[in-house]
């Protein structure tokens, strides 16, 4: 998490359309800053050892298995196959040790929320589990049958033509601003596979919630400051002794509305419902409770003035609370007072050697990247990407494989080394890595300082 520097979460991002990002725009290094204080969560090693299994081996399997055949047309059929034969259904890497399995059954059986079809869920989970790229920030339009209402709730019932003209044009033109969120789903998808999908059937359930227990350690050493972390960030939780905290991560109240509209109405390229019911679990848990799927906006807080995305400090809380480790985020690039690019703290090698180690011990790295926005006097705009890879070309460029949420793609994209890497505002790496260079201070000290600060302000 990057201090409070602001770093901008703009809408859109230019480059997404291409399959892969030429270098034209990569410079040299300019001002490396010398060895500095950074903020961060203090990360611990998360790699967790998963069994893979590819064959069902007793029979509460084989009847979960049968039970979701009989449910699938045979297309779904097929992709179910692949996820037990890739050993993607079979995984237990959930809060709970529940098994992928587990979790598709129970969206099969159990009962899910009134406007929500339980086998539109199933394709949707097996949708992902065959290409996790279909993950997408892409806004869905709101069908000219339901606008009335929508507008309704945006407006609070306003009877004034202006305000009603402008939230349908906001309506019809929202691009969401959802990257981090998506990054952190397209994670879990394609790393804790059964802690998604079993999310994603507290998410689609009556109560469109879900638990999870997580150390206090994973927010920071003292139990004290994990605390003040999750209080401050009104994350409803209660105490399992000093050590662990069971928290609630639950959708706007509004999100409900867009999955069910997605649930008839979604079409090629849109989020899907769990794309909505995720992303909006994510923001509201780091917005502070705030979020409103309905206009894709939050309230400012003591870290931010604006009403987008999230910022590093709060992505990367969301991102150790769901994934329930400490990410340490490292921010490589110095931004002046004015919004704009000042110089770099690391240099571009050590920048590569530590993505690239990153990659190795098996994890993706979300990133948040930057380019002058040339609507905006030149001050750095930004976007969450996630880096999966890594490979070199035939004449030994490196190319960097990212997934990106908003390219309008299902699939991966390609960026070479030497245009990303002076992009690369911040990155999350395992401690190990992140430290080798720096001293850090735990993020939730700048936190308070910063918390403290705006209210004395105020």
């Amino acid at each position: 998490m990057m201090a409070s520097v602001n770093f901008y979460n703009v809408n859109n991002i230019e480059t997404a359309n291409v399959k892969s990002v030429s270098n034209k725009n990569a410079v040299s290094n300019p001002a490396v800053t010398e060895k500095t204080e950074t903020p961060a969560f203090r990360a611990q090693a998360y790699t967790s050892a998963v069994t893979v299994r590819t064959s069902l081996s007793n029979k509460d399997e084989k009847k979960k298995y049968n039970k979701l055949v009989e449910e699938l047309d045979p297309p779904y059929r097929k992709k179910l196959e692949f996820a037990l034969k890739s050993g993607i259904l079979l995984k237990d890497n959930s809060n709970d040790k529940s098994t992928v399995l587990d979790n598709l059954y129970k969206i099969a059986t159990e009962d899910r929320d009134p406007g929500l079809d339980k086998i539109n869920i199933l394709q949707e989970c097996l949708d992902i589990i065959a290409n996790p790229y279909v993950i997408t920030q892409t806004c869905e339009d709101i069908p000219s049958e339901y606008q009335k209402q929508v507008i309704g709730l945006i407006t609070g019932l306003s009877t004034d033509p202006k305000v009603i003209k402008q939230a349908k044009w906001d309506l019809n033109n929202m691009h969401t601003g959802t990257c981090p969120a998506a990054s952190i789903e397209f994670d879990l998808a394609t790393k804790h596979q059964a802690e998604f999908f079993r999310m994603i059937e507290g998410l689609t359930s009556p109560k469109n919630e879900v638990t999870k227990k997580i150390k206090m350690n994973s927010l920071s050493d003292k139990s004290s400051d994990a605390i003040w972390l999750l209080n401050t960030f009104k994350t409803p939780h209660k105490m399992n002794g000093f050590n662990e905290a069971e928290v609630l991560l639950k959708p706007d109240e509004n999100a409900i509305i867009r999955a069910r509209i997605q649930n008839h109405h979604k079409d090629k390229g849109e989020r899907s419902m769990i794309d909505v019911l995720m992303q909006s679990t994510l923001m509201q848990l780091g917005s502070q409770q705030t979020y409103n799927s309905l206009t894709d906006k939050r309230a400012p807080n003591a870290w931010t003035q604006e009403d987008g995305g999230l910022i590093d400090f709060e992505k990367t809380y969301v991102e150790s609370v769901v994934e329930d480790k400490n990410t340490t985020s490292v921010t490589y690039q110095e931004v002046g007072e004015d919004g704009k690019l000042k110089g770099y703290t690391k240099d571009f090698k050590t920048i590569k050697k530590e993505l690239l180690d990153t990659l190795n011990m098996g994890h993706n790295i979300i990133i948040g990247y930057t380019w002058p926005d040339p609507d905006n006097d030149g001050k750095l705009a930004g976007h969450e990407i996630t880096i999966v890879g890594y490979k070199q070309k035939s004449n030994g460029e490196g190319v960097f494989i990212c997934q990106d949420s908003d390219d309008d793609k299902a699939s991966a994209i390609e960026m070479e080394e030497s245009f990303l890497l002076p992009k690369i505002h911040h990155a999350g790496l395992p401690e190990e890595i992140a430290s080798k260079d720096f001293e850090y201070k735990n993020s939730w000290e700048y936190g308070v300082e910063d918390f403290k600060k705006m209210k004395k302000a105020e």
